[in-house]
């Protein structure tokens, strides 16, 4: 399934939660994963609520005390908040999911403050109810079965905003930073629209931002709010569907950086942490520079959300100074994994299909390899046993 996230009016974490309960997602199967963290004394609630008179599901965390005026709150680094949702026996994409989010916006709040990932302190987003908002969107994911998430552009207000660190701008600095590598659009509103949780949510998840592309549409939620004063309903749209036939497509920014004076060793070093941090591929092609100097090209290709993540690496594990964007339109096959059993054991198939037609088969090497070794036979033997167990199960 994909699902298309509308900010029309803003994000906040709950609505994001709302908006997918709305959509078909169901509330006692959520708040039975939901206690599985180590949280306690607080309560879920869904109800529907209407917006400038446009209906929507409200999700709420009713907390025994509030952690905005408790001075007991606790104040959660990231390794606790690792931990609990390590210990909580969730799906492992809902937990994954979990952990980038709250990675990514450990490190927007490191930058802000200019201090290391592991001394940041969550304040608000480290209180129970962002929590629940953040692993309950997740987990309501999962539930959904969605395997991929688009976005269109996300509103940002201005004026201020007031929060643990005093009176700041808005939006504030770390979901400015968040925001980097996305889409967004400016809402003549002077508040906060887009809350640090909701930029986290959508900037770790989303694949690209943009309008609404070819959906065949299943379902159509709306999360709502606190507010109700306008200007738009205070309301988050979603649309879940399975992508149209002719395939997907999405956006990817291409960066290129040429280098002259780095070794192999560097360059490989750099390939390996930019796909450890979600590039979707990268490499490197000889050319010849200034002064008729030899030289290297470096290329990776990222989602919007891993630009800025992409660049640091660059920058930091290479001699470049500069690093060229390029932002690139792509069609891809609308693809699915399925494992065949061989007699070597089993192995995951990737399959690529151009509407209901399959037209690329690819076993998966590393589970070749694995059997290769297991078995002493070459890979290309697996490989073809794969190949031909697919073709059985087709007939």
């Amino acid at each position: 399934m994909l699902l298309h996230v509308d900010c029309f009016s803003g994000a906040a974490g709950d609505m994001i939660v709302g908006a997918l309960l709305d959509a078909g997602c169901d509330f006692d199967a959520l708040r039975s994963d939901l206690a599985k963290l180590p949280l306690t004394d607080y309560a879920l609630r869904a109800e529907k609520v209407t917006r400038q008179g446009l209906a929507g599901t409200k999700f709420h965390v009713d907390l025994a005390e509030s952690p905005t005026t408790a001075s007991g709150a606790p104040q959660r680094h990231l390794t606790d908040i690792l931990a609990m949702i390590a210990s909580a026996g969730l799906a492992p994409r809902a937990a994954d999911r979990a952990k980038r989010i709250f990675t990514r916006l450990a490190d927007a709040e490191a930058r802000a403050h200019d201090i290391a990932r592991d001394e940041v302190h969550f304040h608000e987003i480290g209180a129970a109810d962002s929590i629940l908002d953040i692993v309950g969107a997740c987990v309501a994911l999962e539930l959904l079965e969605v395997d991929r998430l688009v976005c269109g552009p996300i509103p940002i207000g201005h004026g201020t905003i007031h929060c643990a660190h005093g009176t700041m701008p808005a939006p504030a600095p770390a979901t400015a930073l968040l925001l980097s590598g996305a889409r967004t659009v400016s809402a003549d509103v002077p508040r906060e629209v887009t809350t640090p949780t909701a930029a986290a949510v959508l900037t770790t998840l989303a694949e690209t931002f943009g309008p609404l592309c070819e959906l065949d549409v299943r379902a159509v939620g709306y999360g709502a709010g606190s507010r109700d004063d306008g200007p738009m309903p205070n309301l988050l749209r979603v649309y879940l569907g399975e992508p149209g036939d002719a395939g997907t497509a999405d956006t990817v920014v291409e960066l290129t950086a040429n280098l002259d004076d780095c070794t192999g060793e560097w360059i490989g070093a750099t390939i390996d942490a930019l796909l450890s941090v979600g590039c979707l591929d990268a490499w490197v092609l000889p050319i010849t520079m200034k002064r008729s100097r030899p030289g290297w090209m470096l290329c990776a290709l990222a989602a919007p959300s891993d630009v800025t993540r992409a660049e640091q690496i660059i920058f930091r594990q290479t001699t470049t100074f500069g690093i060229r964007r390029r932002a690139a339109s792509r069609t891809k096959l609308a693809r699915s994994f399925q494992t065949v059993e061989t007699r070597y054991g089993p192995v995951r198939v990737k399959l690529g299909r151009l509407g209901n037609e399959v037209v690329t088969v690819a076993p998966e090497f590393a589970d070749c390899l694995a059997a290769a070794e297991t078995h002493h036979v070459a890979p290309r033997e697996v490989l073809a046993a794969a190949q031909a167990a697919l073709r059985e199960g087709a007939r």
